[in-house]
């Protein structure tokens, strides 16, 4: 029976892994249209979520696509509160998603990222998106724990 258990709960982690990827490449999808496109001129390119050489601080578009991914950890440690909902799952989910996008980012530059903007910026956002996640999935498993003792003791 604790085997069943186990097993559903690491099918249900595997099946959260999809929708935390897909929410945090369209919200980057999003910010990189409004941001870039919108506010900027910029064409948009799916070169900005990907390309490592996209991510700069020497330039207007460089600096804008950095924002696009910090106010994306932002919007990635929401949804990881409101899927995982579980302190203890945030670094691990986080981690992976960020995994995922090196993995994939790999396969589009078909080789390794050598920009070390690219590295700060990928850090920072798998921190912020950690931390504010943890923060958030503490604050509602605390909660639901009573801190005062309102029950009377029959003795």
């Amino acid at each position: 029976m604790a085997t069943m258990q186990l097993t559903r709960f690491w099918y249900f982690l595997i099946i959260s892994y999809i929708p935390m990827q897909c929410i945090m490449y369209v919200s980057l999808g999003l910010w990189i249209i409004v941001l870039l496109n919108f506010i900027a001129g910029h064409p948009v390119s799916i070169d900005y979520i990907f390309k490592y050489q996209e991510v700069n601080v020497k330039d207007v578009s460089g600096r804008l696509v950095v924002a696009c991914f910090l106010l994306n950890s932002l919007i990635s440690a929401t949804s990881l509160w409101a899927i995982v909902q579980r302190t203890k799952l945030c670094l691990d989910f986080s981690s992976t998603a960020f995994f995922l996008h090196l993995v994939a980012s790999l396969i589009y530059n078909s080789g390794w990222p050598y920009s070390a903007s690219w590295w700060v910026l990928q850090f920072s956002c798998v921190t912020i998106t950690c931390v504010l996640a943890e923060f958030l999935c503490m604050r509602s498993e605390m909660k639901s724990i009573p801190l005062g003792m309102s029950a009377k003791v029959d003795l």
